[in-house]
């Protein structure tokens, strides 16, 4: 048994100093060192056992794909790749009050409606609690073990007695605590040793272990970043308070993608599966209206019609505001500076305010022109055709270059009923034949002529 040992380790990142120090040396993070107690093994240059031999294995063998479990909920398995892995770990982070634990009593509930053993263990809720919130969700029939215990290594004796669990549920990792740490409950030394404990009793039993973790104000799942990489998967649930939807999307997915994503709707029986999130998503649309502009844009293998609005506004201050909502500033400026180098918009004395609708955060770059329509048509309150989608990249020459998938774009947009698309020039050879009528742009100064000569036509 290595001999304890006082350590100050840095609650961001998990690295162990030798004495106390303002700023961690591994992260760069000020005022982090806390002193826990831990071992000798992992101080540097102190003596280790000696170590025995395994045997190693031939690059070349057979292999076959990952049996999967599936969990009931198909925006669910459609984020994991299929389904669960046996003995797989996954860690899923969201905002407090967003649905995780609802979400996850439901597939629990699934599963074990099917025969399945499923176990939630809470370390926050007493069982009351979670059957309170069952019996609201009409799930308090389904064959679900609970339990309210943050000792992993009583966790960990419960389920190795009996049949192993197909499903356990572990809400949440920071509450969890073992005795092989000497270190409070919550702390980096704690939530990295009880989830290496979880993480071995997953391996050996094929019991698949879902983690539910708290997240800090930027949005990172809190606790060591050591544990994303422990585990086989890392969901993030998002969404707004003032918006119905959730967004389900993998971060990471050892067997599977991690650009797909889950939409779901929150009810007051719980989250319910959208199946068509374009279609929810252009509901509340305002039709004739400048500033509003439809992207058809891709989330993992799905097409998902998303709008865009944008309101440009003169400023009497002297510096101009830019404020967005689901999407990325730092692309907006872009777009901007475009827009007044090459398209000859003064926006500099104005305020522009972008914003996704639904809550939805949109990361590739094709939105560029769906954005830029947008902006052009609030700027000269020209409102564009309703029945028009858009999706190209913006370059900072001001041309619009092609994006993947533009055939799959195109399809869904025509199935929601659009009969336009406005797509770059370069991408005419993976346009369908008939799906609807294309407006082919080279560079984004046409885009901007033809909304302003609308505009005119508009006013006169």
């Amino acid at each position: 048994m290595p001999k304890n040992y006082l350590a100050f380790i840095c609650q961001a990142c998990g690295a162990a100093h030798g004495r106390w120090q303002g700023r961690c040396e591994a992260c760069g993070g000020w005022n982090t060192l806390a002193e826990e107690a831990g071992d000798a093994a992992r101080m540097p240059g102190s003596r280790r056992a000696q170590g025995r031999m395994f045997a190693l294995e031939p690059l070349a063998g057979s292999s076959r794909d990952a049996p999967r479990l599936g969990s009931g909920i198909g925006e669910l398995d459609r984020v994991t790749g299929g389904g669960f892995v046996p003995g797989s770990v996954l860690l899923l982070g969201g905002d407090p009050g967003i649905g995780k634990s609802t979400l996850l009593i439901q597939a629990a509930a699934a599963l074990a409606r099917r025969g399945e053993r499923a176990v939630y263990i809470s370390g926050e809720e007493a069982v009351a609690q979670v059957r309170l919130r069952a019996e609201r969700l009409g799930l308090q029939q389904a064959p679900v073990k609970l339990a309210a215990e943050t000792a992993v290594d009583d966790i960990l004796a419960t389920l190795s007695h009996g049949a192993p669990p197909r499903l356990v549920v572990i809400d949440s990792i920071q509450t969890m605590w073992t005795s092989a740490v000497e270190a409070a409950p919550g702390t980096v030394t704690q939530v990295r040793g009880a989830a290496q404990a979880l993480i071995r009793f997953a391996k050996k039993s094929g019991a698949t272990i879902i983690l539910v973790g708290h997240v800090t104000k930027d949005g990172q799942i809190a606790g060591p970043r050591v544990v994303e990489h422990m585990v086989d998967a890392v969901l993030s649930f998002e969404g707004e308070g003032s918006h119905q939807f959730r967004i389900l999307r993998a971060v990471k997915n050892r067997f599977g993608p991690t650009d797909e994503i889950g939409v779901f709707e929150m009810t007051g029986a719980g989250l319910r599966e959208v199946a068509n999130p374009s279609a929810l998503f252009l509901s509340e649309r305002d039709l004739g209206m400048p500033g509003t502009a439809v992207f058809a844009g891709m989330e993992g293998t799905r097409p998902l019609l998303v709008e865009i609005q944008a309101l440009v506004a003169p400023t009497a201050l002297g510096t101009p505001r830019r404020a967005v909502v689901g999407w990325d500033p730092s692309r907006l400026s872009m777009v901007l500076a475009v827009l007044e180098a090459h398209c000859a918009l003064r926006l500099s004395g104005h305020d522009v305010y972008l914003n996704v609708a639904g809550g939805l955060r949109i990361a590739e770059p094709a939105a560029d022109l769906a954005a830029a329509a947008a902006l052009v048509s609030s700027f000269a309150r020209a409102p564009l055709p309703a029945d028009a989608v858009y999706f190209g990249e913006v370059s900072l020459s001001g041309a619009v270059r092609p994006v993947a998938q533009t055939a799959a774009r195109l399809k869904e947009a025509a199935k929601l009923g659009f009969a336009r698309a406005v797509v770059p020039e370069a991408a005419r050879g993976e346009i369908p034949p008939g799906a609807l009528h294309v407006a082919q742009v080279g560079k984004l100064g046409d885009l901007v002529a033809e909304i302003a000569a609308a505009g005119r036509r508009a006013a006169a």
